[in-house]
């Protein structure tokens, strides 16, 4: 559960249930200060004299916020659309996308509109009918850390439920999924996990579970009935990778219940990097030690006109074939969505 330093109410959020039930669940807690806007100004409220201190401040720091744009962004190809309950993370992975898509805003924001989300979510099915309209619920952010304030998780899961046409999917690096557990979900839901080697987690996931956690929490939601998933990224390859990627595949086998026979969806995504991306991470993380020697990579465009930076074909292809042979003879009954 997030824990934040401080807490942005933007104008008229106080007035809302769920803006509500924030608030009245941190009023007498002393370690959080809370702020009412007038102005919705947000960066004049967290403190930070550079991206180093606004990226720590910020991640420390939670704005209650309207959806005022209710149109939604598409979100190929792991769905049709974003579905907007949040925005911004609490975890400090060093690699994260999230630290150049929001620049300097890297605070958690969460909307107290659900039901006008839901209600758009609900347009966008019945445009597409009779096809099936599929939801991701974590593009810009990690949904399960704040549901304990919003429980909008809950409200979508059970809303698409009941969505013949409708299909929800999220991923997150967290365990507190408990409350989801007796979620009517129909079917409709994949909660996938995104995990790594511990020595991964250890180095550069900061303030996530740890990858045993994870992994016992995606056994509670596939005993809940949920279809399950695992993104094993980034896959870096370093000394003795295949080793320790191997014993993730095993830990994950070992910790199923034996009868465990559903299938299990599996994404495989190797690091790479833009320069963009690489010049933010050495601002916020200067002294990481992220592979990223743009000598060592292929440089390669990708669709949206902007480059980035890839392991070698060759590595790439003993890559996929470890993962395929290992995720395949480990769980024969999995999907392999793609190892790219």
């Amino acid at each position: 559960m997030f824990k934040p330093k401080r807490v942005l109410f933007e104008k008229g959020t106080l007035d809302t249930e769920v803006g509500q039930n924030i608030y009245n669940m941190i009023k007498d807690d002393k370690n959080i200060e809370v702020i009412k806007l007038t102005s919705n100004k947000i960066k004049g409220n967290i403190p930070g004299e550079n991206l180093f201190e606004q990226y720590r401040e910020g991640k420390e720091t939670m704005v209650v916020s309207y959806k005022k744009s209710l149109k939604f962004q598409t979100c190929k190809p792991s769905a049709n659309y974003q579905l907007p309950l949040v925005s911004g993370c609490m975890g400090r992975c060093e690699y994260c996308y999230l630290n150049t898509q929001l620049g300097d805003k890297p605070f958690v924001r969460v909307f107290v509109n659900t039901e006008e989300i839901l209600e758009q979510a609900k347009k966008y099915i019945d445009e597409r009918s009779p096809h099936i309209t599929i939801f991701e619920g974590a593009a810009t952010s990690d949904p399960i850390p704040i549901e304990p304030y919003t429980h909008s998780l809950k409200k979508t899961i059970e809303f698409l439920g009941k969505e013949e046409k409708g299909r929800f999917r999220f991923v997150t690096k967290f365990n507190d999924i408990d409350t989801l557990l007796d979620a009517k979900h129909n079917n409709h839901t994949e909660i996938r996990f995104s995990i790594n080697t511990q020595r991964v987690i250890d180095e550069y996931e900061h303030h996530t579970a740890s990858t045993n956690k994870r992994i016992e929490a995606a056994v509670k939601v596939g005993k809940a009935g949920y279809q399950i998933g695992f993104i094993i990224a980034p896959v870096f390859l370093y000394e003795n990778w295949k080793e320790e990627y191997k014993h993730l595949i095993q830990s994950i086998k070992e910790k199923l219940p034996e009868d465990f026979s559903e299938k299990i969806i599996f994404e495989v995504i190797s690091h790479r990097y833009t320069s963009r991306a690489k010049n933010r991470i050495l601002e916020i993380f200067p002294e990481t030690t992220l592979p990223m020697n743009d000598e060592d990579r292929k440089f390669k465009y990708g669709q949206f006109g902007y480059g980035k930076y890839l392991y070698n074909k060759e590595d790439l292809t003993d890559m996929k074939e470890f993962f395929m042979e290992n995720l395949k003879s480990t769980f024969p009954n999995s999907i392999v969505k793609y190892i790219i």
